[in-house]
């Protein structure tokens, strides 16, 4: 698939990059106490190693007006698209090493069904603020290609309003969102495909399970 550039006019819809913010010491800091698995991703929601950092402050008084934050890690290698997911609030991503981002609107979602057709890519640089608005469906990112090379994998600060992909909250289903509701703040859609669907997650995304490495 054509992969764009979050600096694109075709990213306005799904989000922008937050500039003025000096990322140096939070990618320092991803590298240095953060683990990153060859084969796999893991995702931690708080990280005290990198809310410890000026920064965090900057991003809850700046990117987020005050609201209490968090900020964690996503790390590993990955390819594969699995599943989309949204939140109430924007998530900042920022990268130690290029990245892609694979995404959607909310708006085309239909009774928690979505065909991936919908989902587009983009390149994020490293060291860039990637803001993703809470109306953009994302996941886990991919490892950057260019052309037939697939980049070893990736270190990615994930910023989110406090709490967020924590404990599922207790609820009763009333609707088609309550079916999606995976986490504190996580209503996310599946691919029949995806380790995720194996664990119940609720299956909505029809279509290929895209692979940028394919």
């Amino acid at each position: 698939m054509k992969i764009k550039s979050v600096y694109s006019p075709s990213f306005r819809k799904y989000g922008q990059v937050l500039t003025g913010y000096d990322t140096a010491a939070l990618l320092a800091a991803l590298e240095e106490k953060t683990p990153r698995p060859a084969d796999s991703v893991v995702y931690v929601p708080s990280e005290k190693a990198l809310e410890d950092l000026p920064i965090f402050q900057e991003f809850t008084n700046g990117a987020y007006g005050g609201m209490p934050i968090q900020i964690g890690y996503c790390n590993g290698f990955n390819t594969k698209l699995n599943c989309l997911e949204y939140h109430r609030g924007s998530e900042l991503n920022i990268a130690t090493s290029d990245m892609i981002l694979l995404v959607a609107t909310i708006s085309d979602v239909k009774n928690g069904k979505l065909n991936t057709k919908k989902v587009e890519a983009f390149r994020a640089p490293k060291g860039a603020v990637v803001q993703v608005f809470e109306t953009t469906l994302h996941y886990a990112p991919c490892c950057d290609v260019r052309g037939n090379e697939i980049a070893e994998g990736f270190r990615v600060a994930i910023v989110l309003p406090r709490d967020t992909n924590t404990g599922k909250p207790d609820l009763s289903i009333r609707n088609t969102e309550d079916k999606l509701l995976w986490a504190k703040n996580k209503w996310l859609i599946a691919h029949a495909d995806s380790a995720e669907a194996k664990q119940g997650a609720f299956v909505g995304l029809s279509g290929k399970n895209i692979d940028i490495a394919l």
